[in-house]
């Protein structure tokens, strides 16, 4: 299941079942986990662990030290969990010290090729990455969030729960739990409907329809609507959207219109 062909540092944990194929690197700093499989040529630096049952495709390039020209050789680490897909010619990068030290990937996600995750970066559960999306470093996305193809995304930007940015875009703000982004600049351009209708009831899509509406499409202050939506609903998605706002330090990206 290892071949002779690859390159395994003394100290590397390596679990059962795991595949590496010829020409692999992996460092002696490394742990992974039961099942995954490693394609040839892959390479895996520093302090990064990977957990179970994930595929690592040919000349992925896992740990490799930040582009962040203050690092200088702190100990960071990279943490990846299960089940995620991680196609060609992908690049994660650890954490920096300035930034907690660490980027971490959840579960069940699936990475295109090229994708590129920066320092610091936050993925959650079951998102897709298409190819060549670019994270820059602090970048945070929740869970079952959409990126399309050749889009970058700022450094510090939030992307909320089943979100959705397109492909080509160029995001510089926070997008909301729930909506749906396109263009460069990147702008909210309504809810991913899609999203919710496989997962949310209904009577929460409409609740949710209610308050876009409220808060985008009327004109008045967005930090206004969305503290007093928070007080007067019970409806937890509705809760989680005007909470994300609320929160927001790089702002919305939505063009305001004047009623």
């Amino acid at each position: 299941m290892i071949s002779p062909l690859a390159i395994i540092e003394d100290g590397a944990v390596i679990g059962e079942n795991v595949e590496i194929a010829p020409h692999c690197f992996i460092s002696g700093e490394t742990t992974i986990g039961d099942g995954t499989t490693i394609a040839h040529g892959a390479c895996i630096y520093g302090k990064t662990t990977i957990g179970k049952n994930n595929r690592i495709f040919s000349h992925a390039v896992l740990g490799s030290i930040p582009q962040d020209l203050k690092f200088s050789g702190e100990d960071v680490e990279l943490v990846i969990g299960d089940n995620n897909t991680i196609r060609e010619f992908t690049l994660f990068n650890p954490g920096t010290e300035g930034g907690g030290a660490i980027t971490k990937v959840g579960n069940n996600n699936l990475f295109m090729g090229y994708v590129h995750l920066g320092h610091d970066v936050i993925i959650g559960n079951n998102c897709i990455l298409a190819n060549c999306a670019t994270l820059a470093g602090h970048v945070e996305m929740g869970n079952n969030a959409v990126i399309g193809g050749m889009t970058p995304i700022h450094q510090f930007v939030k992307i909320g729960d089943f979100a959705m940015v397109g492909g080509a875009s160029a995001l510089s703000q926070d997008v909301p739990p729930y909506c749906m982004a396109e263009g460069n600049r990147a702008t909210l351009r309504g809810l991913n409907l899609t999203g919710l209708r496989r997962h949310a009831e209904r009577k929460d899509i409409n609740a949710l329809k209610s308050a876009y509406k409220e808060l985008f499409e009327l004109g008045r202050p967005l930090q206004d609507v969305a503290t007093e939506l928070l007080e007067s609903t019970d409806n937890s998605y509705v809760k989680n959207l005007c909470e994300f706002i609320s929160n927001t330090k790089r702002g919305i990206p939505f063009e305001r219109k004047n009623i």
